[in-house]
Formats: structure tokens, C-alpha cells, sequence
């Protein structure tokens, strides 16, 4: 009789992965992390470069989810967290505008005339409103008129997603949004003792681990192996080997290329969802397969720029809504940490959102570097010369996308891996293929490890949509489940019209 002790094997050690390994770990369960890159955390890495950290996406430490803080304190020492200041503002035609939107802000930074055509376009679009408003951008053009639309919408919007905003629908609307309206910033003007309404505001302040988001990656898993738990890194999944309705091992591949097979009772998951199914061993069926080679995805490339310490400034990140050049937005590094740069400097992160294979990723690091210096010097945020090195940093899968099949495909591989191999367990952001926060991410961990070892039944599928956390109601699909991406997220369409008539006819149009 084998009297081995279970043994939990966890893809990735991103937020979501270490802390499914951190809580098994801590209840004396064999647990074993493989990790493909040489560095844990995932998106929620700290990269560094020449001494030089950079945050990548930008990572605030802020939930509201008791459980998930207690997780990070006690992780990290208070000592390693600092109290920073929330600050996000919009950069357009050389002015700053508060983020979220404040519509008298707006207004002033306008500038009188161009404020006074923004209304006149305002009060048309009231009196005339687009008659479909089945899409984004006539459902913004609606409330807004066309000026605004274009001024506060239009470009960054389709820079992150990388689609026209006629495309979208309108059934998304984004948080800065969220109770901007100009008729009541025009009253506040005018009765500023009444009806003063502010737009709802996330947060004021949040923690920050002082060496980036990567150091509270990195304590976890030393933490792991401290109680007993392993981390590998440098070494992928190569297949996950199920029979008789169970995983029962996978087998992992060095960067050397040697293979090794490793029983397994759990299996956690958190690379992409597509990269799971794609791993089967005996395969998947074709429909599931064809589901997850269908899941799209949005990636993302940053080029910091170390300039003097005199171009910084006090966001957190300004959004970029300027056509004319193609970054999405700007970290300032060294308002996130004084320790992610150096005395004298501080480092600008500019951040491109982009499809892996496209022009922009498969440009040279050089090239890259020299398009961001030069849209920074014409954006005026830093003189011509001031930029002294700059570093590129590529990451893949930084966003799962959400075209108008992906809820039917994340059925379709729910459903098998739940019929076929229910100890497979796919957690946090890509490997549940669901655009979460980092808290969220590891909340669908900490609530598998419950399922896994007291046998409890929580659904994790339904986690990041509760109506609290993110100030809007969310709708409910036929089988009860809470619907909606939960982040801020619209559904796109499809960027190929010719796989988008195939895809139709192949499943039936929705």
C-alpha cells in the first residue's frame, strides 16, 4: 500500500499560483511550483535593469478583500510597505486633466472657446442624438457630443484594445464614465453650494511594496520553501497526463530540454487557459480544442527611459490621449518608489499595447528606445537629450480579451475539465482567461486550496463580479451565474471580418 502523501502540482508562480502554493505549504501539504521564466510574479513582477525596477502595468495594493490584505501583511513585513498617493491624470494638447474625469476640470482646461464648442457640441448631440446606439462610441457621442467623444474616448480606448470604438458595444461603460455629466458640473459652476456631486473615486492612497510588486513575489516563494513547499523555475508544463477521469502527472522540460514526469493528485493551474487544454495527455476533444485555440488575447510592451529626476512627476501614470503618438500611458517610476530608481533620476515607463507579431513587437529594442525619446520630447515631457538609456520589456498575454465568443468558449473548456479532469483547477487572471485584479486573482487561489483540502464548494468562476468592488451593477446569465468580464472590460468583436463569418457559420451566430 503506497502511503505517499497527496501532492499538489501548481503551474506559474504569478500572485495567483505562489499563493495557492503559500497556503498549501502552509498547512503541510506537498506542493510544487514550475514556472517557465526565470522570475516569479508574473505580470506582477518587478524587471530589473542595470539596477534600474520597473513595475510592469503598475501594480497598487489596494482591496477590498479582508482576506487577501491579511495574505499580503502577512507575507511582507509592515516595514517593507510604503503608504503612497493615488494620482492618474489625462495628458491631451499639453494640459493635464483629472482622472477620473471631472467634468468642470475638463471644461476649464479646455479653454474658453474650444469649452464653449465642446458644450454647443454637447447640446446638439442632446437635441440630435445618433439614432443607433447600439455601439460605444454613438452611445458616448449621445451624452458627450462629438468633441468630448473625441477628446476623452476615442484614442485611448482603441490604443488599448486596438479596435475602432465604433466597433464596441455599448453595453460597456468604462470607470471614467462613471457620473461625469456636464449639465451637473455646469450648475455646480454657476450654485456651487448645491447639488455637488464628485465622481466616484477608487481610492485616495495605497501600499506599495517599497522594492516593487516582484518583492512580495519573491518573500512568498522563499516562504514556500521555507515551510516545506518547492518552486522550479526555468521549467514548463509540458503535458498534463489524465486517466480514468483524473490528472494524475505532468511532465516538465528544463531549458535544456530534459523531461521529466511528476505524479500529481491536484493540479492548480494558472497559465493561460489555452496553453491547459492545448497541454491534455490523451488530448482534448476537437470542440474543446478548437475553443481554446480561439481565446484572444491583447499584449503589451514597455520602454523605460532614465532621464534627471527634474522630468518626473506626481502620478502614478499619466494616460496618454494625444493621436499623434502611440503611447497608451506613462509610468513615473519614482512615484511609486524612490527605491525603483536611482538618487538624481527617475525612470519613465512608457507603455505600448499591442499584438504579439505586430510592428511594434518585433521591433528592434533600439528602434524602440528611439521612438519612445522621440514621442516624449514632442508630448514636451522632457527637453530634447534628457533621455540618458533606455530598456524594453515584452510581455505577452498581458491582457485577456473578450471578443464575442469568449464566454462560449470558456464554457466549453469549464465544462470539459470539469466532466474529465476535476482535479485540474484553473485560477487567476489567464488561467481562468478573466481580466482580474491581482487581489482577485489570488482570492480564486486561497478559495481552490479551501476547496481542495476542507471540501468546501466555492465557486471561484464568480469571483471579481460582485456589484460592491466595482460601484455597477452586473447582469446574470440564464444558468444563474454572474455575468460581465468584472474588470473594466468591453466584449470586442472580432478583428477579422473573414474568421468572424466563418466562425459564425461554423457555431451558429449568437
Amino acid at each position: 500500500m503506497s502511503t505517499r502523501s497527496p501532492h499538489t502540482v501548481v503551474i506559474g508562480a504569478g500572485p495567483a499560483g505562489l499563493t495557492a502554493a503559500y497556503q498549501l505549504a502552509a498547512r503541510s501539504e506537498a506542493v510544487t511550483v514550475f514556472e517557465a521564466d526565470d522570475v516569479v510574479g508574473g505580470i506582477s513582477r518587478t524587471v530589473e535593469r542595470d539596477g534600474w525596477r520597473f513595475d510592469i502595468g503598475g501594480h497598487r495594493f489596494f482591496t477590498k478583500v479582508a482576506s487577501v490584505e491579511a495574505l499580503w501583511q502577512e507575507i511582507l513585513p509592515a516595514e517593507d510597505f510604503l503608504l503612497r498617493p493615488r494620482m492618474s491624470r489625462i495628458y491631451y494638447q499639453g494640459k493635464l486633466y483629472d482622472y477620473p474625469l471631472r467634468a468642470l476640470n475638463a471644461l476649464r482646461n479646455l479653454g474658453p472657446a474650444t469649452a464653449a464648442l465642446a458644450i454647443g457640441s454637447y447640446a446638439r448631440a442632446r437635441l440630435r442624438p445618433p439614432k443607433d446606439q447600439s455601439n460605444y462610441e454613438a452611445w458616448l457621442v449621445a451624452r458627450f457630443g462629438w468633441r468630448l467623444y473625441r477628446t476623452f474616448f476615442k484614442t485611448y480606448t482603441e490604443k488599448l484594445w486596438g479596435i475602432p470604438v465604433s466597433e464596441m458595444p455599448a453595453d460597456w461603460a468604462a470607470q471614467r464614465v462613471k457620473n461625469l455629466s456636464l449639465y451637473s458640473a455646469i450648475v455646480n459652476a454657476v450654485l456651487p453650494r448645491r447639488n455637488q456631486k464628485d465622481i466616484t473615486s477608487l481610492i485616495e492612497e495605497f501600499h506599495y511594496p517599497k522594492y516593487g510588486p516582484g518583492m512580495m513575489w519573491e518573500t512568498c516563494r522563499d516562504k514556500v520553501e521555507k515551510m516545506g513547499g518547492t518552486v522550479t523555475m526555468a521549467t514548463t508544463v509540458a503535458a498534463i497526463h489524465h486517466e480514468r477521469g483524473r490528472a494524475v502527472a505532468v511532465t516538465v522540460q528544463s531549458r535544456a530540454g530534459e523531461r521529466t514526469r511528476i505524479p500529481a493528485d491536484q493540479v492548480i493551474s494558472s497559465t493561460p487557459l489555452s496553453a491547459l487544454v492545448l497541454g491534455m495527455d490523451p488530448p482534448a476533444p476537437a470542440p474543446v480544442i478548437e475553443a481554446a485555440h480561439d481565446l484572444r488575447y491583447r499584449d503589451y510592451l514597455t520602454v523605460a527611459l532614465v532621464v534627471p529626476a527634474e522630468f518626473g512627476f506626481p502620478d502614478n501614470w499619466i494616460y496618454i490621449h494625444d493621436p499623434g503618438v502611440r503611447v497608451g500611458r506613462i509610468q513615473n517610476y519614482g512615484s511609486w518608489s524612490p527605491y525603483l530608481v536611482k538618487e538624481g533620476r527617475t525612470c519613465l515607463g512608457l507603455e505600448f499595447f499591442v499584438f504579439e507579431g505586430d510592428d511594434m513587437w518585433t521591433r528592434p529594442d533600439d528602434e524602440l528606445i528611439e521612438l519612445a525619446t522621440h514621442e516624449l520630447e514632442l508630448l514636451g515631457l522632457v527637453r530634447h537629450g534628457a533621455v540618458e538609456c533606455g530598456y524594453v520589456v515584452r510581455v505577452p498575454k498581458a491582457y485577456p480579451t473578450y471578443d464575442q465568443y469568449y464566454r462560449h468558449n470558456v464554457e466549453i473548456i469549464r465544462e470539459w475539465i470539469s466532466e474529465n479532469v476535476p482535479n485540474v483547477h484553473p485560477v487567476g487572471r489567464n488561467g481562468m482567461h478573466r481580466y482580474n485584479n491581482a487581489d482577485h486573482s489570488m482570492l480564486t487561489a486561497m478559495l481552490t486550496v479551501e476547496n481542495i483540502l476542507d471540501g468546501t464548494h466555492h465557486d471561484i468562476w464568480t469571483v471579481n463580479v460582485e456589484e460592491e468592488y466595482h460601484e455597477q451593477k452586473n447582469t446574470t446569465a440564464a444558468s444563474g451565474r454572474p455575468e460581465g468580464t468584472g474588470r473594466d472590460a468591453p466584449v470586442l468583436p472580432r478583428r477579422d471580418a473573414t474568421t468572424d463569418t466563418a466562425d459564425s457559420h461554423r457555431r451558429g451566430a449568437p
